[in-house]
């Protein structure tokens, strides 16, 4: 079995949410980590883990981000990170996956569906071996208890 570990200096974790459900706020998390244990050279019997450091979110407003810290989001304090491990991967077509897994937000576990966009394999200027992936998805943060105030979550 192959061990395959989350490069963070050429990955990247965004994400977008509405803001009073008129504009859109992007954001990403600066600290991460995950490995994905695969026999298979299509990665169709993959394992995969990650996690991401809850207190790294970074909106481009300190303020915000505060906020997003603090116990009516993310409370990273308490939840330091939330995490990601994968149930199954289903390939749909050369390139292209679904990933189910269970996702841990604060105390909250649910399932979620990812899709992922396989990018090929090459080697680095060093010999090793590296692999590309697109993922995405959508999650209602809502159901993670990620909500704050009545009025802004209409």
């Amino acid at each position: 079995m192959a061990k395959w570990l989350v490069d963070p200096t050429h990955s990247e974790v965004h994400f977008k949410i509405k803001h009073l459900v008129i504009s859109t706020v992007t954001g990403s998390f600066k600290k991460f980590d995950g490995f994905l244990d695969s026999s298979n050279e299509d990665f169709s019997d993959a394992q995969i883990t990650f996690t991401i450091d809850t207190s790294s979110i970074d909106t481009n407003n300190e303020q915000r981000d505060g906020h997003l810290k603090a116990a009516d989001f993310f409370d990273a304090e308490k939840y330091p990170e939330a995490k990601f491990v994968s149930t199954s991967i289903t390939k749909k077509s050369d390139g292209e996956y679904l990933l189910k897994g269970n996702l841990t937000i604060k105390d909250v576990t649910k399932p979620v569906e990812l899709d992922v966009e396989y990018g090929g394999q090459t080697k680095d200027l060093y010999g090793q071996q590296k692999a590309g992936f697109d993922v995405t998805g959508k999650i209602d943060r809502q159901e993670f208890g990620l909500k704050w105030s009545a009025v802004t979550e209409a």
